[in-house]
Parts: C-alpha cells; structure tokens; sequence
C-alpha cells in the first residue's frame, strides 16, 4: 500500500499549507502499489493517473497468482479485467470467485465495470470472421471501461460491397478500430472514407507469407491514407485503450467549454 512516511510527509504538507490539497491530489497519483508475496504489484493509482484501472495479463500466470492479483485489486476498484485469459483457467478460476464473468471469445475476464460513461462511441470494423476474437477484445475491452461500441464484422476488401453497404457507420463514427489479418489493406479503405482517427489493428491470421502478421503490420504502416495509427499485432486491448483515451480526451474540451 502507499509507504506510509511519504503518506505523513504529504499530509504534512498540505496541513501546513506548503501545498494546495489539489497538488497533494497530483502527488498522491504516484505513490500507491501493494506487493502481493514475490511475484506482482499492484498499481491501484493507475486509474487515478490515466483513468483506466490496471489491468491483468493472464499469460505465464498461474490460476492461482490470477486468483491472488484479482483478490487484491477487487478492494480498490469497481473493474478488475484479466486479458488473454484460456477457458480452462477462467472455468477453474470462477470455482473460487463466483461473480468472475468470463467472454470466450475475448478471453477476457471481470468483475464489475468502470463507473465511468463516457460520450462517443467506438466503432469496430473487421475484415474477416477469423478475425473477431481480436476485435472482441477490443470491444469487449472498451464496454467494461464505460464507452459505448458499435460492431460491424466480415466486410474486408475482397468484397468491397459489403462495407460500402454500412458507408454510413463509418462516415458518422466517433473513432474506428479496424482489425484486419492477410494483407492488411481493410484500415486504408476505411481511413479514405472517414473523418475520425482510425487505430488499424492487424491480426496473425493468414496464409505462410503472412509472417504472423507481419505483412498486415507492414501494409497499415505504409498505408497512404491518413489519420490511421498501428498497434500491434493482434492487440485489440491495446487498440481500444488508444480509442478510449482519445475520446476521454473530447470529452475534456467537450466539458471545458460548456
């Protein structure tokens, strides 16, 4: 938990009137992680400095260090999320934490939900059906922490009609999240209908010269559309958390005008 001499220190101060309580708030942001036995720490202020709580990477975990982390981080916030969490583990792990919920597709699992609702949505566009549990990920990913998605699946461009039949979800998109694996080319079509940012994701599925993905990686950052921004490979996490910091960031100004 949060060294309790830095603690009494920062008190002092704002007691004393050396700093504002609102710069003791600033402070506070960076002093609280909780070490749970030898193998994590909790960083329960990161909600606090960016808005979106820690979340646990599941890989090279054991169920029972998941089981641990998540009994730590459940007392400090409303949303605990494990990400690239497998079925067995998840069905092993809800044994002993009966309100874990678990979305298979995602492989993510949570308790509770971000407090927070933002305005603006997240639209999520995949090229390929094999490419949805990436964008579930993402989706799954931005709903928990309090935005609204919107799904378009299965319109990539080797068939082109398909897309251009929901023209009008792209053109009134808040911010788009384009998740597409062979070659890569779905986020440069859609970035040349938009007028929003678009976080291309590209997945490792294809065939040998695929490279795992390398190739749709490649073709999203040499794309010559504008306004696209790369994650990696088969991060549809990552891409979501982008999105989400993006519209936090309009709400901002939204609020700061009004």
């Amino acid at each position: 938990m949060v060294d309790r001499t830095s603690l009494e220190i920062l008190l002092k101060q704002i007691a004393e009137g050396k700093i504002t309580p609102s710069e003791g708030v600033e402070k506070l942001k960076y002093l609280n992680f909780e070490a749970i036995d030898n193998f994590a720490k909790i960083d329960h202020h990161r909600q606090l400095r960016t808005g979106f709580p820690e979340v646990i990477w599941s890989q090279g975990k054991t169920p029972e260090q998941i089981r641990q982390i998540i009994h730590v981080m459940r007392q400090n916030s409303p949303l605990v999320m494990a990400t690239r969490l497998e079925a067995d583990v998840a069905e092993t792990l809800q044994e002993q934490i009966q309100d874990l919920r678990y979305y298979p597709l995602a492989k993510i699992a949570a308790i509770g939900q971000n407090s927070n609702k933002y305005k603006g949505k997240i639209s999520i566009v995949t090229a390929g059906t094999a490419d949805l549990p990436v964008a579930e990920e993402a989706a799954i990913t931005g709903e928990l922490c309090g935005f609204t998605v919107e799904r378009l699946w299965d319109v990539g461009v080797a068939g082109i009609h398909r897309l251009l039949n929901h023209r009008h979800l792209i053109t009134q998109a808040d911010i788009l999240i384009v998740v597409a694996g062979m070659e890569g080319a779905l986020p440069s079509v859609v970035a040349g209908l938009a007028n929003c940012p678009v976080i291309a994701v590209p997945t490792s599925i294809g065939y040998g010269t695929s490279f795992g993905g390398l190739s749709a990686l490649l073709t999203m950052l040499n794309s010559c559309a504008t306004g696209i921004g790369v994650v990696n490979i088969d991060n549809g996490f990552g891409a979501a958390m982008l999105a989400g910091q993006i519209l936090r960031l309009a709400n901002r100004f939204s609020e700061k005008k009004e």
